[in-house]
């Protein structure tokens, strides 16, 4: 059985998004955010072999969510989901990639950018949504206007929001996390620092019990 989107959120902070180029990687970075106390990461479908080191997170570490997001067909959402990925998230939202979600009966994050986007987002069954690019989309600010006309919509902004403008998100009634790279940088994952990874887990999860 599916785990439910609502349940996904609620054990999300801040949500690395991770691209992952070598497989040697997978597992230690998914046991660096374990031990930092996160438990939902997102792999990104921008390798080819996103799908094998998703496989490969869940299995060594399987109180972690593992989501896979740069969905963009419905062949992404089905291969998604056999990997075994908990959640699927992508940039936007098509038809196919709807109807592809939908009937996965796999939680879901749609992207959107606009009222309008959302509101068709909401009639097509998703109560959550991903708020992409989140910064150059209007922010803090545009989800703070948004609240008042669409109260019954939570959301996760990603893009662009650094280490510092995390908080200002969280804050917000109707965001439940928010996506930061700044989680694994790409020179601390080259260089297997996973000691900093862990931290930087750390300080995710501390924005929420601030």
């Amino acid at each position: 059985m599916s785990t439910p989107v609502s349940t996904i959120l609620d054990a999300a902070s801040v949500i690395p998004v991770l691209t992952v180029k070598d497989m040697a990687h997978a597992v230690p970075l998914a046991e660096a955010l374990a031990e930092g106390g996160l438990r939902v990461i997102e792999m990104t479908l921008r390798t080819e072999i996103g799908l094998d080191a998703l496989a490969a997170m869940k299995e060594a570490v399987p109180e972690l969510y593992v989501g896979m997001g740069t969905i963009r067909t419905g062949e992404d959402v089905q291969r998604s989901v056999n990997a075994g990925a908990d959640f699927l998230v992508s940039p936007g939202l098509t038809p196919e990639i709807s109807a592809a979600m939908m009937d996965s009966g796999v939680a879901s994050l749609p992207g959107v950018a606009t009222a309008s986007e959302a509101m068709q987002a909401q009639v097509a069954g998703f109560t959550a949504m991903k708020f992409f690019p989140a910064e150059q989309s209007g922010g803090a600010p545009w989800l703070k206007s948004i609240a008042g006309p669409l109260p019954d919509i939570t959301f996760c902004p990603t893009g662009s929001i650094t280490k510092t403008q995390a908080p200002t998100y969280l804050a917000l009634p109707n965001v439940a996390c928010v996506g930061g790279s700044w989680v694994v940088p790409g020179d601390a994952l080259n260089a297997g620092d996973w000691a900093q990874i862990t931290q930087n887990a750390r300080d995710a999860m501390a924005m929420i019990a601030d």
